[in-house]
């Protein structure tokens, strides 16, 4: 299926073309079918799920102030965590040389939220609204202590950068279900605390060893959503389409010398991004959106670049068939002042984000498109420095965090997986980030085990040699 779209986009966009690119599109179509031989019975299975939209909250949220409710760490405020609980080679250098490892408890009430009864923070008041569209996972586990391996980790599916994002692999082998449109979008925003946050590198949302045409398209959070996404003073569609065709044949004449795949991928990607000039003015013109909208994801859900808006983009670019769209929101690395910072990171980000379930349910998008909430590890629960009556902070804890999941085939109303009393350690149905790998590529219908590439001498997949399917959350 994927192949065929393929080579019907590219008739359509030869058709018109002189001898050397008719000569290119026959070359790329033979292209086109060797490198899809490895994946050519996509979907494997039906799927559930056609699209993801991906809430990425960089930073590490901290699971015992949110999700993980530990009631009875209160009863041991200040007290030392055990060695045997938290022993010192588990710490990183940030606070492994502290005197002392204080219990912090979190300072947030918690309620049982919805039919599901899941236990939630108080800071979290609108996504306890959506507790029954939720899979709340409280048992996921990484190696990644530090935070570009642990993102790259959950991009990539490893710790060393250069493998394709999750998005590349994705739009490489299910294809797109717009022409007019990327299949893989990114977008980043920055919470009220414009200082913090980790850094954010292309090659998150980069394609690695594929082909550079499944790499993902970054929006802007200032200006242009996309640069010269309009055409100039004095250059009309007619002459920029002529323009393009002429450097298509000089593109299409080089590749008949030389065979390089990119310049496959320049040609591919100067089409796409003609026809963007005409969608994208489209899909950011929020002109068309009633008040309720608004209502809905707030009032910030109008101002370019902030998180709401951009969860309301996405909910778009969903509409619009984009296959993969990730979100990614900065400020969550909270090892000092806690109690002020964990509040203004929720005010930014939990209207938006239970919104933006809410709004695909009411459109009838919610059943197939899944979305995943959640950061790249978790919070210790010792205090990182001075603990005081009103004041905390925590350090990175990959060894047990929380994320949720709503639509696209995955249980609603779900708590799954348990931790210890100090959460620290997963107690009860581990998930490492290679089983949440596995199982949403299963929800789009992929076997993680069959869809490969190769590279360098040897079969490349998303889950590496690794990864099960977490069954038990599956509708």
């Amino acid at each position: 299926m994927h192949t065929e779209y393929t080579r019907m986009s590219r008739r359509a966009f030869f058709g018109q073309a002189g001898a050397g690119a008719m000569a290119l599109a026959a070359l790329l179509d033979r292209d086109c079918a060797a490198a899809a031989a490895s994946h050519a019975d996509l979907p494997h299975f039906a799927p559930k799920a056609r699209r993801v939209i991906y809430l990425f909250q960089s930073g590490g949220p901290s699971q015992m102030d949110l999700f993980d409710y530990k009631p009875g760490l209160r009863d041991r405020r200040g007290e030392d965590v055990p060695a045997s609980v938290y022993p010192d080679e588990r710490k990183t250098t940030m606070s492994s040389g502290q005197t002392n490892f204080p219990v912090a408890p979190s300072i947030y009430n918690f309620q049982r939220q919805g039919d599901a009864g899941i236990w939630m923070s108080e800071l979290l008041p609108h996504t306890a609204k959506i507790a029954d569209e939720m899979c709340l996972i409280k048992s996921m586990h990484t190696e990644a202590i530090n935070h570009d391996p642990a993102i790259t980790m959950f991009q990539t599916g490893s710790q060393l950068p250069g493998r394709p994002s999750i998005g590349a692999w994705l739009a490489y082998g299910l294809g797109s279900e717009n022409e007019n449109l990327p299949s893989f979008v990114a977008m980043n925003s920055r919470g009220k605390d414009q200082s913090g946050g980790q850094p954010l590198y292309d090659r998150l949302w980069g394609s690695g060893f594929l082909p550079s045409e499944y790499q993902g398209v970054k929006f802007r959070n200032q200006g242009d959503p996309v640069l010269d996404i309009y055409d100039p003073p004095g250059v009309d569609r007619a002459m920029r389409r002529t323009l393009l065709d002429a450097v298509r044949d000089l593109n299409a004449r080089r590749h008949q010398v030389v065979g390089d795949a990119d310049i496959h991928a320049r040609i591919t990607q100067y089409e796409m991004a003609f026809r963007m000039q005409a969608s994208v003015p489209d899909l950011t013109d929020l002109s068309d959106e009633p008040e309720s909208t608004f209502a809905l994801y707030g009032e910030e859900a109008r101002r370019p670049g902030s998180y709401a808006y951009n969860c309301l983009i996405a909910r778009r670019l969903a509409e619009r068939g984009v296959r993969f769209v990730q979100l990614f929101h900065q400020g969550w690395d909270q090892h000092g002042s806690l109690p002020k910072r964990l509040p203004e990171q929720c005010q930014d980000t939990d209207q938006a984000s239970a919104a933006l379930v809410v709004d695909l349910k009411r459109r009838g998008l919610l059943d197939d498109t899944l979305v995943v909430w959640g950061g790249e590890f978790g919070r210790t629960v010792y205090c990182q420095g001075e603990l005081t009556e009103k004041n905390y902070g925590r350090d990175h804890h990959p060894s047990c965090f929380s994320m949720w999941l709503a639509g696209g085939g995955v249980k609603s109303g779900l708590s799954y997986g348990e931790t210890d009393d100090y959460s620290v350690n997963v107690t009860e149905n581990p998930v490492h980030v290679h089983d949440l790998h596995a199982t949403l590529l299963h929800l789009l219908g992929i076997d993680h085990t069959r869809l490969t590439y190769k590279y360098q001498g040897r079969d490349f997949r998303l889950t590496d040699v690794h990864g099960r399917l977490v069954r038990d959350i599956l509708a």
